[in-house]
């Protein structure tokens, strides 16, 4: 019997195809957001770079705001998936932690500077920063039902895993927030941020001010 069941061969490297279409279209965008403004560059313009049609783009991406968004929503991705194989004995503070960490420390140059100019991007332009709170709410809302897995809770009745999760967002969003407003160093630098703001969050939030060393 016959079947019209693509060769595994040529699947793959049709979906690498389309990987590195999307990859380019994403480097095009920023750069060219960053050299023209977000507002001022059309997504037309962006195909063009990378010598595709528009309609093109549009497989790929809805508009302008998904193409900035795509950079952060892979990271989450990635660190949802760090999350599910944490040990299932941690504490869920230190499951994201761990799984930010990871995340953040396996990342090569070229992620990092997609990172660092949507950053700024988010940054400079209230629309883009709008849709990006929208997409950290979503994110923020998958960590607190896998934290809620994990711990056997239920979260309609329980606050502590949207807590944990927010306060968590909260921390990670201001990391990366100071990061970029320093100049987007390599990834040690955000990870020390992170690791400081982590280290110090509880005596900030329990103990007064004048008893703990300045955060510099």
């Amino acid at each position: 019997m016959t079947t019209l069941t693509e060769p595994p061969a040529r699947a793959g490297l049709r979906e690498r195809k389309k990987a590195m279409t999307r990859d380019a279209l994403i480097d095009a965008a920023l750069r060219l957001f960053a050299e023209r403004g977000f507002d001022a560059t059309t997504t037309e313009e962006v195909a063009a770079s990378v010598n595709v049609s528009q309609r093109t783009f549009f497989r790929y991406f809805a508009g302008k705001e998904d193409v900035v968004l795509a950079v952060d929503a892979e990271t989450a991705e990635t660190m949802h998936a760090k999350l599910a194989g944490r040990p299932a004995e941690e504490h869920p503070f230190t499951a994201l932690r761990g799984a930010f960490l990871e995340t953040w420390g396996e990342m090569d140059e070229p992620a990092l500077h997609r990172h660092s100019v949507a950053g700024r991007l988010i940054g400079s332009c209230p629309q883009l920063l709008a849709a990006h709170l929208r997409q950290v709410n979503e994110h923020q809302d998958r960590a607190a039902e896998a934290i809620a897995r994990r711990t056997g809770v239920d979260p309609r009745i329980d606050p502590r895993p949207r807590l944990v999760a927010a306060a968590f967002a909260s921390m990670a969003r201001l990391a990366h927030s100071m990061w970029c407003e320093t100049g987007c160093g390599d990834v040690s630098d955000l990870l020390r941020i992170f690791e400081r703001c982590f280290d110090h969050l509880g005596a900030t939030i329990t103990e007064p001010w004048r008893d703990l060393e300045a955060m510099v």
